[in-house]
């Protein structure tokens, strides 16, 4: 691969300079009308130390407006990042739509490195390439221009400039990194290209740039960043979107009986025997989540369910039962501008907690599948390929160690419509009830459709729905303290 990038191309500084007044027009121009557009662009600069890397986007940062544009490293991980999933760091720092974001490395450096240094095998760099393409085609099928850089230098230029900045540099961390490289720079271009070759496609291809000669490398890489923006605002100019929907999702028809249907709604609890209960698991809660601290096994519980089937009232017994240093309740409402201007995981990422303590959603992601389908707020081809997107969050969520609980309370629709009315006539629940609420009444059935599709396609064997029966309160809160008890029994007896 790479001995087709090293082909002694040159630029003469009279040439570069010829030609930068007119590169650089056309890179502002398309970066105006993509910000216009509201297209968030990400270029990823990977490749050899000591190819320049750094020197480039300097340059292009100096070449584009400087507003709305960030440069984000990632070689030096905080206690707080390595206390989160490993694409949490990336997720925080992805450009909102309309801006720019340089990434050094980004997630292709981690791999590269371990598996360099073989502290990963074949197979877990192939995977890793794989959980890589599916970030990328989710972030572009989102809308985002993903334009990647890889930077290759001869291993005779990479001596030479290695030695150079030696003199120049007392970075010792940094020289750390490039002397092991220095070691093992035919291992590293041989990892570089298995990892490259399993993450070149159509939708975000790479772009090898020959990196001996800055004059030019640094107008190789301002058009092919030109290219890639011009590729873009072409097709969102002829509105060719494609609405790409994920191989494993069927067409979704409604269904007479669904999940739901199996939902026994008559169970009940005494107020004598919801006592006990609850007071029992509610210790035990207690003493399990000071247990998944010491283990550092963070916890991640979703609530989501019919209008006024108790999914605050269910949070509230649980983190009664929990020291409230370890845990935070999240409340998803409508979408803010900033949450709007990123792909939906966006805003859950962010509270991903740290290892060892808890976040409650109440109402969470899944509103990607379920209101945003419903009401039409995302088209199908959005909400369709979602459930494969969630998939892909919540297993790396669980990889890294987090314990999931889903909950989805289920009550009846009479059983809805006693509750609304109850809400309407107490002063202190009015403000319980919206006209939305009502209205909501009114999609029932597609509702209903809705849910059954959800826990099709999401209900995993590492993160499985728990579906409450929530007619009667004192039985739903029981079940979900139970079952948060027995997930975090059984995560933590193979800790």
């Amino acid at each position: 691969m790479f001995e087709a990038v090293e082909l002694d191309q040159t630029l003469s500084r009279e040439k570069f300079k010829a030609q930068e007044p007119e590169t650089r027009a056309a890179l502002l121009a398309a970066q105006r009308e993509l910000r216009e557009k509201k297209i968030a662009t990400l270029i990823l600069v990977a490749g050899v130390e000591g190819a320049g890397k750094g020197e480039v986007i300097n340059r292009l940062n100096k070449w584009f407006d400087a507003r709305g544009v960030f440069t984000h490293a990632f070689w030096d991980e905080t206690d707080e990042e390595l206390a989160r999933p490993a694409n949490w760091r990336f997720w925080r720092k992805l450009p909102a739509k309309g801006a720019m974001a340089f990434m050094f490395g980004g997630w292709y450096w981690d791999p590269l490195y371990q598996y360099t240094r073989k502290e990963i095998s074949a197979a877990e760099i192939d995977e890793a390439a794989t959980k890589i393409t599916d970030l990328e085609r989710m972030l572009h099928q989102d809308g985002m221009l993903i334009i990647k850089l890889w930077f290759h230098i001869s291993r005779k230029t990479h001596t030479a400039r290695l030695k150079n900045r030696k003199k120049l540099s007392k970075h010792i961390s940094v020289l750390g990194d490039e002397n092991r490289e220095h070691e093992k720079y035919g291992a590293f271009i041989k990892s570089a290209e298995r990892l490259i070759l399993h993450t070149d496609n159509s939708d975000c291809p790479w772009h090898l740039i020959e990196a001996d000669d800055k004059w030019h490398r640094d107008m190789s890489v301002a058009k092919a960043i030109l290219a890639a923006m011009e590729q873009r605002l072409h097709e969102h100019r002829t509105r060719d979107r494609r609405a790409t929907v994920h191989p494993f999702v069927t067409p979704i028809e409604d269904k007479p009986v669904t999940i739901l249907d199996h939902v026994d709604l008559d169970v009940s609890l005494s107020q004598e025997d919801y006592v006990e209960q609850r007071n029992h698991y509610q210790r035990r809660l207690n003493e399990l989540a000071w247990q998944a601290y010491d283990a550092r096994r963070s916890t991640i519980a979703v609530f989501e369910g019919w209008d006024a089937a108790g999914k605050g009232g269910a949070i509230q017994r649980a983190t009664n039962a929990i020291d409230p240093r370890l845990y935070q309740v999240i409340s998803v409402g409508a979408p803010s501008d900033e949450e709007r201007a990123h792909h939906y995981l966006w805003r859950f990422w962010r509270h991903v907690p740290r290892a060892g303590y808890m976040t409650l959603f109440d109402r969470s992601w899944y509103g990607r599948v379920l209101v945003e389908r419903v009401e039409g707020f995302a088209e199908p081809h959005e909400w369709l390929r979602a459930y494969h997107e969630i998939n892909s969050f919540e297993e790396q969520l669980v990889e890294q160690g987090s314990i999931i609980a889903k909950f989805w309370l289920h009550i009846s629709p009479e059983e809805q419509l006693r509750r609304f009315q109850e809400r309407k006539t107490k002063p202190w629940k009015q403000h319980k009830i919206t006209d939305e609420d009502w209205r909501n009444r009114e999609k029932w059935e597609a509702y209903r459709q809705a849910v059954n599709t959800m826990v099709e396609h999401t209900s995993l064997a590492i993160a499985p729905w728990t579906l409450v029966p929530a007619n009667d309160k004192r039985y739903a809160r029981v079940m979900v303290l139970k079952t948060l008890c027995t997930a975090l029994e059984q995560a933590l007896a193979k800790s």
